[in-house]
């Protein structure tokens, strides 16, 4: 019997076709090891909930989080993570084009002193529709956070338990997972994964994923990078348009006190005082961040660090 136990954690939005097998599956590839399964119903509308009971009467370690409505792969993933107690925390998609018999090389690689191995679907079975903007978006998203991974959206994933408890999850942030954990200061790695084709049930995702995808890139940049310090970004573009706007106006000054300009027909001056209005602006921006920050953290009580050894 191995010492560390493993939980998986499993969204489920109408796919009551797959989830028994998939149960089976996963365990046939886990024995010898203590574990948990939990599934989240995001708000099914078919039969899901009901095979899930079925699954929950014949296997005991499963557990089911019925959620009251869809919201979504994120939250979903939250609720599992939150409820999960084992020392490994595997993520896998509940249509099974991901196959469990990948678990023992996760396992190997986390071994290796990784915190978070994602999988890479290298030889993905979709349609172009969907690699094409994969690729796009596995290129940007790499350089944006300077992580190379090849499929930062791999559902497949194996965390150490203080990696998938350091996460923060909403929205469609579940994109990100890779570039969380590595600002939070936890080794990331990726293996190749055998994928397969959709066999029960249709993809839930639609074109309308790009634009919050995109957004997204935005929110994890900024909270990644400045969620603890807002005034340095609002504050460095403050500083710097302020700068530009009295430039120009003592450029003004100067022409009108010594040169005579006529400033009534020069839209530099408006340009130069929106300029300085609009830095201001920046500055008290990031100012009253601050101030929020500093509220929010006398609140709360979990670190803003994650220690890796103490040595004593």
């Amino acid at each position: 019997m191995s010492e560390k136990s493993l939980s998986f954690v499993i969204p489920v939005y109408n796919e009551a076709e797959s989830v028994k097998l998939l149960h089976n599956k996963i365990v046939e590839n886990i024995q010898g090891y203590s574990y948990e399964i939990i599934f989240i119903d995001d708000g099914s509308n078919d039969n899901s909930y009901q095979e899930l009971e079925k699954i929950r009467e014949k296997d005991e370690n499963v557990k089911i989080i019925k959620l009251r409505t869809n919201f979504g792969k994120s939250v979903a993933l939250q609720a599992g993570f939150d409820k999960a107690q084992g020392d490994i925390i595997f993520t896998i998609d509940a249509d099974l084009q991901d196959d469990p018999k990948e678990i023992p090389n996760f396992l190997n690689k986390l071994n290796e002193g990784y915190d978070l191995v994602v999988g890479w679907k290298k030889r993905r079975e979709d349609p172009l529709s969907k690699k094409i903007p994969s690729k796009l978006f596995n290129f940007i998203t790499s350089r944006a956070f300077h992580l190379k991974l090849h499929d930062y959206n791999c559902g497949f994933k194996a965390y150490t338990k203080e990696a998938a408890k350091s996460l923060n999850i909403y929205g469609e942030l579940h994109r990100y997972i890779p570039a969380m954990a590595n600002a939070n200061g936890f080794k990331v790695t990726e293996i190749s994964v055998v994928h397969h084709k959709r066999s029960y049930g249709i993809s839930k995702y639609g074109s309308e994923r790009f634009l919050r995808g995109f957004l997204d890139l935005l929110t994890v940049m900024l909270v990644t990078k400045y969620g603890m310090s807002p005034l340095y970004l609002f504050g460095m573009a403050g500083v710097l348009t302020f700068l530009i706007g009295i430039i120009i106006n003592l450029y003004l000054a100067i022409g009108k006190i010594f040169f005579g300009f006529s400033l009534s027909n020069r839209p530099l001056l408006f340009l130069g005082v929106l300029l300085v209005i609009v830095g201001m602006q920046f500055i008290s921006i990031g100012l009253l961040g601050e101030m929020i920050v500093h509220r929010t953290k006398r609140l709360e009580t979990k670190p803003d660090y994650y220690i890796e050894k103490i040595v004593q």
